[in-house]
């Protein structure tokens, strides 16, 4: 079954750098990513071959160091083979941070976003595109 993009998930946690030391916490974090795409994916999908655009939201519980780059890499390897085919075919990521008492007064969020901003932090939202060029002027 093909994947009807765009799709959006949340998962919960604060996001782990693909410079983890532990192997195993970094496996950890994909397996999660994974899970928690599943909840947004029809049942017997498969890879899509096309091309990928990916926003990255992260919400802090509390204000923290950390580079958003390394929130990437680990969140890509996870959809790699199971919403994609290989992570060349993703050709624009969004990424941002918001920490507690900076978070964007949204205009108008898709429901994916409105349950990130609902949840209780640390949350990272998730959403997945086929069309790179979307919102670009």
């Amino acid at each position: 079954m093909e994947i009807v993009f765009p799709i959006e998930f949340v998962v919960d946690g604060t996001p782990v750098s693909s410079g983890a030391k532990r192997p195993e916490t970094r496996n950890e974090w994909k397996e999660r990513v994974k899970a928690a795409s599943r909840t947004a994916l029809p049942e017997g999908h498969w890879a899509s071959k096309g091309r990928i655009a990916v926003t990255l939201f992260y919400f802090p519980a509390e204000p923290r160091g950390g580079d958003v780059d390394n929130i990437v890499k680990l969140v890509l390897d996870a959809l790699c083979k199971h919403i994609y085919i290989d992570d060349s075919q993703v050709e624009r990521v969004l990424v941002q941070k918001f920490e507690p008492g900076n978070i964007f007064a949204f205009s108008s969020p898709t429901s994916g976003l409105e349950m990130a901003l609902s949840r209780t932090k640390p949350v990272l939202y998730v959403r997945l595109s086929n069309d790179p060029f979307e919102d670009l002027i």
